[in-house]
C-alpha cells in the first residue's frame, strides 16, 4: 500500500490502537515520537490544514485540562510558539502520507488510508473522563 509517518506519544495506547488499524489496512509505518521531534512552527503548520486553531490542541494535555492553556482563545502564531515548546499540546497523532499531511485520527487522509473514505475514523483517547492524559513514556532503556 503507501508508506506513512506517524507521529506519536511514546506509550499512548489510543496512538498504539491507531497505528494497528493502519498495519491491518496494509500500510508500511514510520513511528516517530512526537514529543522528541525537532518541531518548528513552519513544519507543524503544515500538519493542521483548514482546522481551527482550537482543533489543533491535544485537549488531554495537562497544560489545557488545567486551564493554563485555553485553545478557544489562542491565535495561531502563539498556538505554534506553545507547541513548538511543549508537544504534549499537539493534537496526535500527526500523519503523513503521499505529500498530504493531518492531525487527529479522524481526518479525511485517515478514512482514506483505512479504505473508507466517507467515514473517518474516531480519533479520541481511550481513556475517557477526567483523567484522559496518556502515561509519560519510560526514559530510554526502560520497559514501557
Amino acid at each position: 500500500m503507501t508508506t506513512v509517518t506517524f507521529f506519536e506519544k511514546p506509550g499512548c495506547a489510543t496512538n498504539a490502537r491507531q497505528r494497528r488499524m493502519l498495519e491491518a489496512a496494509g500500510h508500511d509505518l514510520v513511528v516517530r515520537s512526537l514529543l522528541s521531534e525537532p518541531w518548528t512552527a513552519a513544519e507543524l503548520r503544515g500538519y493542521f490544514g483548514s482546522l481551527p486553531v482550537k482543533a489543533w490542541f491535544n485537549p488531554a494535555a495537562p497544560a489545557v485540562k488545567s486551564g493554563a492553556v485555553d485553545p478557544a482563545t489562542t491565535d495561531a502564531d502563539t498556538a505554534l510558539a506553545l507547541m513548538v515548546g511543549n508537544p504534549l499540546l499537539i493534537r496526535r497523532p500527526l500523519i503523513a502520507s503521499g505529500g498530504v499531511r493531518s492531525a487527529g485520527f479522524d481526518s479525511a487522509l485517515v478514512a482514506d488510508l483505512l479504505g473508507h473514505p466517507a467515514e473517518p475514523r474516531d480519533g479520541s483517547c481511550s481513556r475517557p473522563g477526567p483523567d484522559a492524559s496518556c502515561p509519560s513514556p519510560a526514559p530510554a532503556g526502560e520497559p514501557s
